[in-house]
């Protein structure tokens, strides 16, 4: 009977014992666990949230904006590829900026000048060679707008397309020479030769693609040639694929104009007095890329240009030369 009455009472006192034990043990790392996942949560969830606030800032439209990850190996790749991108739309808006800046420029002098010389000519008292000369100043004006507003719908629709569909087999050839004749009275009016050697070939293609990248190069050229100047236009099978090289000894350009040639808008210092709004060789550039293709220019100040386009040779097949 008192051993088990002893029994009972040590029994008790260690588990009161065991419970104050642990009750104490829970009182001291319940705080430290809390502090521990506190600080090791922050640690995992910054990076995370600043993953967040800087693609918020992109999304309002801060390009600016870059990811610093501090270190962290796993978000280092997100990090370089995250910055990658702010910096390409970073110089897209620029670009944009650019383009929309250049667009208005070019719009408004036409529009300003016609809406001179219509107020000229609502005003009367003028002789009738004013008038005539007025009203071809407006016609000439009128005409460049509408060069303008053609080739910024045609280099958008140009930019639009990544896959070249509605292909036709034809002769390339032949359709370069349709193309020498639509623009005779251009190259007779300034008394230029011509030298055409072009191989027979059959092309797999964007036919309109292709037609308007000729009207463009032809007419860049036409335009940079002095009056009585030689046009050179070849086209024949090489080891690289088709070989199209168009050379003239007109004006040439320096160096800057030939790092720009492409840009949008961009018209060299040797431009003054020749019309054009510096869109026509960006449409090239993009039909050309389109086409999988490359476009060189070699060029000298004063000596005349040279550009050469080559195609792939998938396209291709060669019937006969032809002189």
């Amino acid at each position: 009977m008192l051993a088990s009455i002893l029994l009972s009472a040590w029994l008790s006192f260690f588990f009161h014992s065991s419970e104050s034990r642990q009750a104490v043990s829970i009182n001291l790392v319940l705080p430290i666990g809390i502090a521990l996942a506190y600080f090791f949560s922050q640690r995992v969830l910054r990076p995370i949230r600043n993953i967040i606030e800087a693609i918020t800032k992109v999304a309002q439209g801060d390009f600016d904006t870059r990811l610093e990850t501090k270190g962290i190996a796993e978000l280092r790749e997100l990090e370089i590829s995250f910055n990658k991108m702010t910096q390409e739309l970073s110089s897209i808006e620029t670009m944009r900026s650019d383009f929309i800046n250049q667009f208005a420029h070019q719009f408004k002098t036409p529009i300003v000048s016609i809406r001179g010389f219509a107020k000229l000519l609502r005003k009367g008292n003028l002789s009738e060679e004013e008038k005539d000369d007025f009203l071809q100043i407006i016609v000439t004006e009128s005409e460049r707008l509408d060069q303008l507003s053609t080739n910024i719908l045609n280099l958008t629709k140009y930019e639009n397309i990544h896959i070249t569909s509605h292909q036709t087999t034809f002769r390339l050839d032949e359709q370069i020479r349709k193309v020498i004749l639509l623009m005779e009275q251009r190259w007779v009016d300034k008394n230029i030769l011509l030298d055409i050697q072009m191989d027979e070939m059959l092309f797999t293609g964007n036919e309109s693609f292709t037609h308007e990248m000729w009207i463009n190069l032809l007419d860049n050229a036409i335009k940079y040639s002095y009056s009585g100047g030689l046009l050179s236009v070849r086209l024949e099978n090489t080891s690289r694929g088709i070989r199209f090289v168009l050379q003239d000894n007109g004006t040439g350009m320096d160096e800057t104009t030939k790092t720009h040639l492409f840009d949008k808008f961009y018209r060299g210092n040797n431009s003054e007095g020749i019309g054009g709004n510096g869109l026509g060789l960006a449409i090239v550039k993009r039909i050309v890329d389109l086409c999988n293709g490359t476009i060189d220019v070699q060029s000298e100040l004063g000596r005349g240009s040279t550009f050469t386009i080559i195609l792939p040779d998938r396209h291709l097949t060669v019937t006969k030369p032809n002189g």
